[in-house]
């Protein structure tokens, strides 16, 4: 008895393999980019899209997110990229801006992909000051801390100040006593000297009780005047001193709603809020 199928089977093998030389052999053709074309090879039909934007001269859309660290920045770039349907979101808890410059239209969707970030910074001065805030330091380290912030005193004079500051350090080998608050505002130190050559001699020191500073708590912002209450304490290890901001968190709230009204007072849609989706 004669068998057909492996003889059938034989001959499909024989033209698969013909097909298979075949493709393999055919001249690679030049396709045009900004479409989508449809090969068979030896592994299947396969899909080649050539439309995305590196085959392109330019990009399709604009999209990625830039972050400036002023106002100034960021209005220079609203400027350049924002169109009739932009909006710009301030987030309060974040102390930050965000514009959508591709924002979604009345009329319909868009790629909402291409946005700029202001996220400001605060200054060193800003960032010391509050880093020592509540802190009782010695007193030669707080003398210390205020020659290097003079520049921010304000009341008293940097002037007095730094003098203050300069008797501290001279009454470093001495035993405060007592702290008496004068009238005049001002908190007094009686001490003793323990040095051997004026051991026994009496001294005091007078500081004021509150004194104002001047600080730009971002930078590119605008100066902000804050008040520091002197705290103090008397230890067996010698005198502490230090300061107490009175709300600081609400100046920086403040300097932030400056930046906001700064810039909605240069741009054409509102300032809305909260924060993009």
């Amino acid at each position: 008895m004669t068998t057909y199928t492996s003889g059938m089977a034989a001959d499909l093998d024989g033209t698969q393999s013909v097909i298979d030389i075949a493709q393999q052999a055919a001249k690679p053709e030049r396709l045009e980019t900004g479409g989508y074309y449809v090969v068979t090879t030896p592994r299947g039909v396969e899909r080649i899209d050539l439309t995305g934007d590196q085959y392109k001269d330019n990009p399709t859309r604009k999209a990625g997110t830039t972050t400036v660290r002023d106002a100034q920045s960021f209005l220079a770039y609203w400027d350049k990229h924002h169109d009739d349907y932009s909006e710009v979101y301030a987030d309060s808890d974040r102390l930050t801006v965000t514009a959508v410059l591709d924002a979604h239209t009345p009329d319909g969707a868009r790629w909402a992909a291409h946005r700029l970030h202001l996220a400001l910074r605060k200054t060193d001065a800003w960032e010391q000051w509050i880093r020592n805030d509540g802190q009782l330091l010695g007193q030669e380290t707080f003398a210390e801390f205020l020659e290097d912030h003079v520049s921010e005193l304000l009341e008293p004079a940097a002037a007095e100040m730094l003098e203050i500051a300069q008797s501290f350090q001279a009454a470093t080998k001495v035993d405060f006593q007592s702290a008496t608050r004068l009238s005049s505002g001002q908190r007094q130190f009686q001490y003793v000297e323990t040095t051997q050559a004026k051991a026994g001699q009496k001294g005091q020191l007078t500081i004021p009780e509150v004194f104002k500073i001047g600080l730009v708590p971002f930078e590119g912002s605008e100066g902000y005047r804050l008040t520091a209450r002197l705290r103090h304490r008397i230890t067996p290890d010698g005198l502490r001193l230090g300061y107490k901001l009175e709300r600081p968190t609400e100046i920086l709230r403040t300097a932030f709603t400056d930046v906001v009204t700064a810039i909605g007072e240069q741009i054409d849609v509102p300032v809305m809020n909260g924060s993009a989706a």
